[in-house]
């Protein structure tokens, strides 16, 4: 297929747009509706496509349409195309104005009480009108579809062991263990020694049992030679486990990086509880064969830097 004669003078980014809208849609009528142009224009892009490419980009239904094998492959060249347009004018506007723009990640809640304030605070100090938008994405639970839908330019967060998506690669940023926390007014700050079976009468605040997270502590107990104790309050929800654990009535088990930005906010206290080695390692997501855009890689550059003040 000769690209100056078949593709390069004839297929517009315009007509790309148009089947992508399509596709969305399952249907042209919907499509044309959506783009705000007649329902015959709609028709003949897909007809002259079809008629350039010499395949069948969609089977007509009585439902609408749905993508051929050949419309998926479009649709997924269009996809990158776009994509790359939006990364290349990113890049200008960066260029234009180093100090604004707009960067989307996606991490779960227990980045938001840990390593995400220090980064957005790097950020936007260095770049005040940035706007940073953070999506609700899990890795631990492998929640990778807003980075493959391209809605977000990376994910931050615990990184599954084994590590298995050969279409995205990690950067690991800290392996940091567990550590036994505590409000700063509870009677066990004042101890220099404390073994964890020491803290098994106290009220926990715990994840599940049945939770990704509730599994490791289970095993930090079990490796202890102890019985993973029944929490007085179980909850995935990091902000009540440090609210609770702050009041001095509870004690928790939270990773190193949690427990140290939360207790600046919230006056928690590390006890000093010798944890068997279970590690949590955080990493960066991103798309293989992306290059991401320059504010992703100035979060990625401060991430690195608050990861390396946490080991430190």
């Amino acid at each position: 297929m000769e690209w100056s004669d078949r593709i390069g003078r004839r297929i517009r980014l315009r007509d790309l747009h148009i089947v992508m809208a399509v596709a969305e849609a399952g249907g042209m009528a919907r499509a044309a509706q959506k783009l705000a142009i007649s329902h015959p224009v709609v028709s003949k892009t897909v007809s002259d496509l079809e008629q350039t490419l010499k395949v069948k980009l969609f089977d007509r239904t009585t439902q609408g349409v749905e993508l051929t094998e050949y419309g998926h492959a479009l649709l997924n060249c269009g996809v990158n195309v776009f994509e790359e347009m939006r990364q290349g004018l990113k890049q200008i506007e960066f260029l234009i104005d180093p100090t604004s723009g707009e960067l989307a990640i996606g991490c779960p809640e227990i980045m938001n009480a840990s390593m995400i304030p220090a980064i957005a605070e790097r950020l936007l100090q260095q770049h005040p009108r940035v706007q940073l938008r953070v999506v609700h994405a899990d890795m631990g639970l492998a929640q990778y579809g807003p980075l493959r839908e391209r809605k977000v330019e990376l994910l931050i967060g615990r990184l599954p062991e084994p590590f298995t998506e050969n279409d995205l690669i990690f950067e690991r940023l800290i392996q940091e263990p567990f550590v036994a926390v505590a409000g700063a007014n509870s009677q066990w700050v004042r101890r220099r020694r404390i073994g964890l079976a020491d803290l098994m009468e106290e009220s926990w605040v715990l994840p599940p049992h049945d939770s990704a997270p509730g599994s490791i502590i289970s095993g930090i107990f079990a490796t202890s030679g102890l019985r993973s104790p029944r929490p007085a309050i179980a909850t995935l929800s990091v902000q009540l486990t440090t609210t609770l654990v702050a009041t001095g009535k509870f004690v928790g088990i939270l990773p190193n990086s949690v427990a140290q930005f939360s207790s600046r906010r919230t006056g928690l206290k590390i006890l000093p509880v010798k944890i068997p080695a279970t590690q949590y390692a955080i990493a960066i997501l991103t798309l293989k064969n992306r290059t991401p855009g320059p504010l992703a890689q100035q979060f990625i550059e401060h991430a690195r830097g608050v990861a390396r003040s946490v080991s430190a």
